[in-house]
């Protein structure tokens, strides 16, 4: 099963980079993570939110794998422990398809995005850098594998 972490913005601290190759490296070849970190659209700043939203929600649809399981990162989504997290990605390789993980921009989601959601994750009430949530998801979805193969990382 192949994991496409899909997210608008390209320019990534080092510290980010280095975050996410480390725990997207832990994880089994069967179990494959992937960046695709993504420009937003041209002229963003002199956008209103509603078209800003829109247009990163084109691109972010476009960058869908077809038939791809999509989850939404989102403050609005649930909250769920690491427990949660690896009964959902036990799931989600039972099932098979290829999952695609979306974040949004600063802006948010357009509820065009939202629609084609089977799910929204919410990592905390509180409001993260969207480069943080990268290095987050990597390594709650290493624990979570770590947790579901009786792997030491994961000591709760």
């Amino acid at each position: 099963m192949r994991l496409d972490l899909i997210a608008i913005g390209k320019r990534m601290p080092d510290w980010v980079a280095e975050g996410f190759a480390e725990y997207a490296g832990r994880l089994p070849r069967e179990l494959e993570l992937n960046l695709q970190a993504l420009a937003g659209p041209s002229g963003a700043k002199s956008m209103d939110t509603t078209t800003l939203l829109r247009r990163e929600g084109e691109i972010l649809l476009k960058a869908i794998p077809e038939g791809a399981r999509v989850i939404l990162l989102d403050e609005r989504g649930k909250a769920v422990d690491t427990k949660g997290v690896a009964k959902r990605l036990e799931d989600w390789q039972a099932d098979g398809r290829d999952v695609a993980l979306v974040i949004g921009g600063a802006a948010g989601l357009d509820e065009a995005v939202r629609a084609r959601a089977e799910w929204a994750w919410s990592l905390s009430p509180l409001t993260f850098p969207h480069m943080l949530v990268r290095v987050l998801v990597a390594e709650q979805l290493y624990r979570a594998w770590s947790l579901l193969n009786n792997h030491p990382y994961h000591r709760a």
